[in-house]
């Protein structure tokens, strides 16, 4: 990797590991540089978090790609799982963006709400998803739960190494894969009645009703 590309992966998990709160000298010491010298590359450890975000944006929403749109299956899902321990510092970073609160991590999720928007109706297109009858809605109720999710289990286990952290996150896909799995692809209530019901309270009849006075 370039020098540049090094402490940015370096600012990634150390932000990660320790909250963005994290200082530049921590950064500097992960990637085997000075302060100073990350202050020539970023100009400030704004702009190196800017960078970062950009970067984790990025990783996320390619891996969220192509496992929803360019090679969706079992087999895909194997490779994932796999895969985790290089997705360990970006999911971290994710979280703590939103323990951060304010402003910033609400920017930060409206961007990931976006970025699902733009792959998610590509795999509604594909036919490997479900369309809805509204997407920004579905899709910014999955991210924050998700998020939500992910903030709790590091507020809770609190990792203290890059090694603890990796134990945190791997422990959190394994509890939470099987329910996840299950509703996404079983679903949860045995009939849509509660479903039917609210889209009366909203003004928007069933699908059955509307085929039906068709």
């Amino acid at each position: 990797m370039s020098t540049r590309a090094r402490v940015r992966a370096s600012a990634v998990a150390v932000f990660g590991r320790d909250g963005l709160g994290a200082s530049l000298r921590a950064i500097a010491a992960e990637a085997g540089l000075t302060a100073g010298r990350i202050v020539q590359l970023f100009g400030s450890k704004e702009e190196l978090r800017r960078e970062c975000d950009e970067h984790v944006f990025g990783v996320i929403r390619e891996a969220k790609r192509d496992a929803m749109v360019r090679a969706h299956g079992s087999a895909t899902t194997l490779e994932h799982l796999a895969m985790i321990d290089e997705y360990v510092p970006y999911v971290a970073y994710v979280a703590r963006s939103v323990q951060a609160g304010g402003e910033q991590a609400r920017a930060f999720i409206d961007h990931m709400v976006e970025d699902a928007l733009d792959y998610v109706g590509d795999a509604v297109a594909a036919g490997t998803l479900l369309p809805s009858r509204d997407e920004r809605a579905r899709v910014r109720y999955l991210t924050e739960s998700s998020l939500g999710h992910l903030a709790l289990r590091l507020s809770f286990d609190a990792p203290q190494s890059a090694e603890e952290l990796r134990s945190s996150m791997r422990a959190h896909i394994d509890a939470i894969m099987l329910p996840a799995l299950e509703l996404y692809t079983q679903g949860f209530l045995v009939d849509r009645r509660m479903l039917d019901a609210y889209l009366l309270y909203v003004g928007d009849p069933p699908e059955s009703e509307q085929a039906a006075s068709a």
